[in-house]
């Protein structure tokens, strides 16, 4: 397929710059994958389309404060540092901007001399396009929140007044240079009342990277390298998920984050066999009867690097329903809803909703694909 596929108008002014209050007040498209059908309702709805038994998956990421002022040394030339991700020990892999940064250049990392950080920091590799990697001097973790700010996707404008509206309110652990959006809109009391409903809750973690906005460049779309994330899905929420749907209820991504982890998971279920597990688990017991689920395929526990990259022809192994926001064109993310939903049932809703006047992309509103 041809990146052209994917491309569609947006009026500037549909861009969301700030979060709406609250949190749940956000509007959603609800589109019917089997009809082509959409209903234009509210995100706090949600339970109207979510059955017992049903068992949502969050992403429980937590954005960091990645976004570094530094100073060249020697000279004291102005510089910035994002993280991107962490590679292990001191090592991470960042953006680095400033003029004439190159392997061996040596950063000073805060806000001024006066910071009191002694944190520096080398370039000592030079990545794909503008990334690089650099080795600090001692561990950057406890000085983020200090000298750190909050990145923000470079389509939205607007300083953001209140951090914690960029997070989930389920967000645990640290790692993220952007927002799993679509679960900015839940809140606590929607939990609640989702488990009291009788919807499972289980978890996933995908720290997600700056290249999530990023568009696709090259014309053939089989021929764009996705980015790398690390996904991470426990035993125990594999087991969660597994009898979810052993019972009939349905696996609800939130996000497209969690569908690529769950995808990711699924996958590796076929690949590795039952024989690589323990025989009684219910992830194997579900093997005997995958061929009685249309398809589905049961996930196993993950913690490893996904470029799972889900364009239009995927054949879904794990996820019923998905919550996700309005994406960018020519991202990997509208590839990856309209393969779960028709690439032309998708534009014609992400036409509808920009006739309607919803907010689109990071802090926008959200599209339920049932």
């Amino acid at each position: 397929m041809h990146i052209s596929d994917f491309d569609y108008h947006l009026p500037p002014e549909r861009i969301a710059q700030t979060p709406i209050e609250p949190r749940d007040a956000s509007r959603m498209l609800v589109l019917h994958r089997d009809s082509g059908a959409t209903e234009h309702r509210q995100f706090r709805d949600l339970p109207d389309y979510l059955r017992p038994g049903d068992v949502l998956v969050l992403n429980q990421t937590r954005v960091i404060p990645a976004r570094l002022p530094a100073r060249k040394l020697p000279g004291g030339g102005a510089a910035e540092i994002l993280l991107l991700r962490h590679l292990g020990d001191t090592r991470w892999l960042v953006i680095v901007g400033g003029k004439r940064i190159k392997v061996g250049t040596r950063l000073a990392v805060g806000p001024d001399t006066e910071s009191g950080t002694n944190l520096e920091a080398e370039v000592i590799e030079d990545r794909e396009e503008n990334q690089r990697v650099v080795i600090f001097n001692k561990p950057v973790r406890p000085y983020l929140d200090t000298i750190g700010e909050t990145p923000l996707p470079p389509y939205i404008t607007t300083p953001l007044e209140d951090s914690s509206r960029y997070q989930t309110i389920y967000a645990q652990h640290d790692g993220s240079a952007a927002a799993p959006t679509a679960g900015l809109h839940f809140t606590g009391e929607m939990l609640l009342a989702l488990k009291r409903q009788g919807i499972e809750i289980a978890t996933c973690t995908l720290h997600i990277g700056l290249d999530t906005f990023a568009p696709v460049r090259e014309e053939n779309i089989a021929e764009h390298k996705i980015h790398t994330e690390r996904a991470i899905l426990t035993p125990q929420d594999a087991q969660i998920i597994n009898k979810t749907r052993l019972k009939g209820g349905r696996i609800v991504a939130i996000g497209t984050t969690a569908v690529r982890t769950l995808e990711t998971a699924a996958i590796r279920s076929a690949a590795y066999g039952s024989e690589q597990n323990d025989p009684n688990s219910v992830q194997n017991t579900l093997h005997a009867v995958d061929n009685t689920l249309c398809g589905w395929r049961p996930v196993i526990a993950i913690d490893e690097d996904t470029d799972l990259f889900i364009t239009p022809g995927y054949r879904f192994r794990a996820v019923d329903v998905m919550l996700t926001n309005f994406h960018l064109p020519r991202s990997t993310l509208l590839m990856l809803v309209s393969a779960f939903a028709g690439r032309e049932q998708m534009l014609r809703a992400y036409d509808e909703a920009i006739q309607a006047k919803y907010r689109f992309y990071s802090l926008g509103d959200c599209c339920l694909l049932v």
